[in-house]
């Protein structure tokens, strides 16, 4: 079955639509009318009639037997100066004395005198002459009911008056018609503008096609009007900015908190396409589209991937990598060491070869021995000499202070948190004349693990020292095509979703410090 058009659709509709109303319409003014023509016509018969009783020549025709026989000509005259279908005058034995068909007279009527109950009485009359209006009124002689008069008028003058009324009625609904007509088409006009041409079925199965593709993908997909409030958004956008209840219609400044996510969100960054974004429990890929249509702006479409997943896994690779530079470090001390030894007994000198190797090994051990006593978690020791490897291989010093154990704290928080900032202060020393990174690690007076990374670097210069922990803030340039910046940005939520602070300020240089409560509890460092 081939579909009709919207237009047909809605001037079909709107055309039986109207010829139903105005049908109703009609039908109930000429029931309305003729109901009125019938009152009014019942009351001119019984006007006729009240005055044909209260005729003196009826009332002492009646009262004597009409012996001089004027009632016939009277009522007859009486018919035809009022334009009644008849006028019947009969008296108290039912007996007519006139009538239009002189045949009658003299007559008896059919139906009993209803007058002589005094009252006047109307309603419809089926008689020889045809349905008519009918009255019947009494005629009273010195105080008695002598006869009644019986008046009407034919309802054949009722359909005259009503044919009158519905020509013009026709007129009017005609012109209804024509109106309501011109109406649907300029509604049919208007409609097809704003459904840019589309049929309903169109609209039907692009809504259809737009439910399955929006909650179909796996990204999470944000629709923003002109005023940057919600106007569609799929399930998976939902699960990613962590919204509840009904955000359509809501503005992106009620739903998203107040940082970066909301500037990429409403354009209010000024930042390029596909922007990483950390939240507390992902990071996210952000990429804001403007949306144009005939050179007016509509609103935007913004796109939201997960990358957390993403993320951990570089992390990962990041950890592998620092592993491998550390043992390649370690191996080319090593190897370097060893030849120093070939060399001496080369030289025929193992004396000199032996007490090299016990010098070195016992530096080593020694360093390794009073980190683990001074620190107490192997995990971090075993950090921090990998560390020491790495920074003497790209020539900085790296110095270990420590005054008390920092047990009590989570150790992959430790390793996560020292390890990132002593690899941003190797970075940031390394291009110094006098490179050198310190880490200090002790407690308060409150009995707080404490974390300073100081480097011999150029510092943050005069940047907000909150930029510095914004995600995206980077002064490295790109790695293998790689996002910068996200490794303060981590290590800053890490340190504050496990209760503790982290500050940086200009000495020299950069000084990071972390302070992180004992007995924190644990939370998760493989994401953001």
């Amino acid at each position: 079955m081939a579909r009709r058009r919207l237009s047909t659709q809605i001037l079909v509709s709107h055309l039986a639509i109207l010829v139903i109303a105005v049908g109703a319409g009609f039908a109930l003014y000429v029931h309305a009318g003729r109901h009125a023509y019938d009152v009014e016509y019942k009351r001119r018969a019984l006007a006729i009639a009240q005055a044909t009783a209260a005729m003196p020549e009826v009332q002492a025709g009646l009262s004597n037997g009409d012996p001089t026989a004027v009632l016939p000509g009277l009522g007859e005259q009486i018919r035809q100066g009022t334009g009644a279908a008849y006028v019947v005058i009969i008296d108290r034995s039912g007996v007519r004395h006139s009538h239009p068909d002189p045949r009658q007279i003299g007559k008896r009527v059919e139906e009993p005198v209803v007058a002589l109950d005094g009252l006047p009485h109307t309603g419809q009359d089926h008689g020889r002459l045809g349905p008519s209006a009918n009255a019947k009124a009494p005629v009273f002689s010195n105080g008695a009911v002598v006869g009644e008069i019986s008046a009407g008028i034919l309802e054949k003058e009722v359909s005259v008056q009503n044919a009158r009324q519905l020509r013009v009625l026709l007129l009017y609904a005609g012109l209804a018609l024509a109106l309501g007509l011109g109406t649907a088409f300029l509604l049919t006009r208007r409609l097809k503008r704003q459904t840019l041409g589309l049929e309903l079925h169109e609209i039907a199965e692009l809504l259809q096609e737009r439910e399955a593709m929006l909650h179909g993908i796996r990204e999470g997909v944000v629709i923003l009007d002109t005023q940057d409030r919600v106007s569609l958004l799929n399930d998976e956008a939902r699960r990613l900015l962590g919204l509840t209840g009904a955000p359509v219609g809501r503005s992106v400044a009620d739903l998203v908190p107040e940082g970066r996510l909301r500037d990429l969100l409403t354009g209010d960054s000024g930042r390029p396409d596909d922007e990483v974004v950390l939240t507390d429990a992902h990071c996210l890929k952000v990429n804001r589209m403007p949306v144009l249509y005939a050179g007016r702006p509509l609103g935007a479409v913004i796109t939201l991937r997960d990358r957390t997943e993403h993320v951990g896994l570089l992390r990962e690779l990041d950890s592998v990598r620092t592993l491998t530079d550390a043992l390649r470090a370690q191996q080319h001390e090593h190897a370097n060491r060893m030849h120093t030894v070939a060399g001496l007994l080369e030289l025929d000198r193992p004396a000199d070869a032996a007490a090299y190797l016990d010098e070195v090994s016992g530096a080593a051990a020694g360093l390794a021995e009073s980190l683990r006593d001074r620190i107490g978690s192997p995990t971090l020791v075993a950090l921090l000499l990998g560390k020491v490897t790495i920074a003497r291989e790209r020539g900085v010093r790296l110095l270990i202070e420590a005054s008390d154990p920092v047990d009590g704290v989570d150790g992959r928080v430790l390793v996560t948190v020292v390890g990132n900032l002593i690899d941003n202060a190797i970075d940031a020393a390394a291009s110094s004349p006098s490179p050198q990174v310190t880490v200090e690690l002790g407690t308060d007076e409150a009995g707080d693990v404490v974390i300073e990374v100081h480097d011999s670097g150029f510092g943050v210069g005069s940047v907000d020292p909150e930029i510095v922990f914004a995600d995206g803030y980077t002064t490295k340039s790109a790695r293998d095509g790689q996002h910068r910046g996200l490794g303060l940005a981590l290590v800053h939520r890490l340190v504050t979703r496990s209760g503790g602070t982290i500050t940086v300020r200009n000495q020299d240089g950069a000084l990071f410090r972390v302070k992180l409560p004992r007995e924190a509890p644990a939370v998760p460092v493989g994401g953001p």
